[in-house]
This record gives structure tokens, sequence and C-alpha cells, in this order.
């Protein structure tokens, strides 16, 4: 099983996928002003096992108290500095195309601490425009301007064929971590952080449980 490091902490990636669940919970609480809050409520509005849950949030530090539980905010900002989204990461996005553009348009990553400061193509009639107040810009400057900018992050969404190629230019900027939506294996150095998000895959498992009948009845 993966394990995510960080701040001298481990932890299993299942659980760390299931802290922002459990931060948008806490932000939700808190706008409605509730100072404390259980695990066995977190968990209820989650459909998850307390006692999980209760795992889940000691690997982050933070400690409730018996018959208490946690204080809502301060709990919200652990598990927010846990993902690192109280720091801004500015990102370099390769592709300009559907997926490309739907991702720059996506405003909501600013709460995740992600922040889509440039967008690179090689189609000449991208180059040069707009993509929600970011510059498009020729392919073959993201490694200069990765550099000069000291961009850590980037994110892949151009076609199989041609990311092996766009990521390589990414790792010679100086990139360390690539969110990577091309349905292609990429082949990095080990120092090089790379998370594949499949939505065909995604869509199987949807589909799969549709056909087996645990879908939507009617």
């Amino acid at each position: 099983m993966g394990v995510y490091l960080g701040l001298n902490r481990s932890m299993p990636l299942p659980s760390l996928k299931r802290l922002p669940g459990y931060l948008r919970v806490l932000q939700r609480l808190a706008s409605r002003g509730q100072e404390s809050v259980s695990c066995t409520q977190i968990a209820g509005e989650l459909d998850l096992d307390p006692t999980q849950v209760r795992k889940d949030l000691a690997a982050t530090g933070i400690v409730g108290k018996p018959r208490v539980g946690y204080q809502v905010k301060e709990l919200a900002s652990v598990v927010e500095s846990f993902l690192g989204w109280n720091n801004v990461s500015d990102a370099f996005l390769a592709g300009a195309g559907n997926l490309g553009s739907a991702l720059v348009n996506y405003d909501a990553f600013s709460d995740c601490g992600l922040n889509i400061v440039a967008v690179f193509d090689v189609d000449p009639g991208k180059i040069g425009t707009r993509l929600n107040g970011r510059e498009v810009f020729a392919l073959e400057r993201m490694r200069e301007l990765a550099r000069r900018m000291r961009i850590k992050v980037g994110i892949n969404a151009v076609p199989a064929a041609h990311s092996q190629h766009v990521v390589d230019q990414m790792i010679a900027g100086g990139i360390r971590a690539i969110w990577n939506f091309a349905p292609v294996k990429l082949e990095v150095p080990e120092t090089i952080l790379v998370e594949n998000v499949s939505l065909s895959a995604s869509w199987a498992v949807l589909s799969a449980r549709l056909r087996e009948g645990r879908g939507l009845e009617g």
C-alpha cells in the first residue's frame, strides 16, 4: 500500500484521500456556527466507520478530548495544513484543449491551495490567447519559464502520444510534482512525484456497478 510522507508523519493513501471529505464537513459545520464535533458525527456525514475517522485524524497529530471531541475550526486548520492546502502552490498546465480549459476554469482549485498561473500548447491558434485570465504560451517556453518562476507543480492534459515529451520538458524545467490526466504510463526519475488521474477507470467502476444492478432503479 502506498504511503503519504509529510511533516515526519506517514499516512496510508486511502486515509489521505478521505481527508478532503472531512475538511468539507468541518467547513460546513463551521459555517453553521458549530464549535465542536465528534468522530461519530463526521462519520455519519460521510457514511464511514467512526473508528476509521478517529485513526485518520490521529495521523494528522491532533488529539480529541473525551466527551467533547474536537474544536471544529482547529481541526479544520490541522487537516488543511496536513494536506498543504494552506500554502498556495503555483502550477503550469500543458494542454489548452477541452480538458485543459475545464481545469483552468475550475476556480475551486484555489480552495485546495492550487493556482494555475500559465497554460502551454503547440497550437498556433491558441498561443497568445487567454483562458480564465491565464495566458497560453508556446510549449517550447515551458522549461525556461518554469525555471525562472521556480514552478514545482505541472499538470499534464495533453494527448497520451505527446505526454512523455511534455513531462520531460516539465522535469527539465525543475518541476517535481506532476498531475497526469493522460491515459499513459510516464517514465520519470524516482525523485519525481506523479499522480495519475484515470477518468476512464472511474467511469468503468460506475458503469460496471450500474450493469450489476447497483444503480438507480426504474
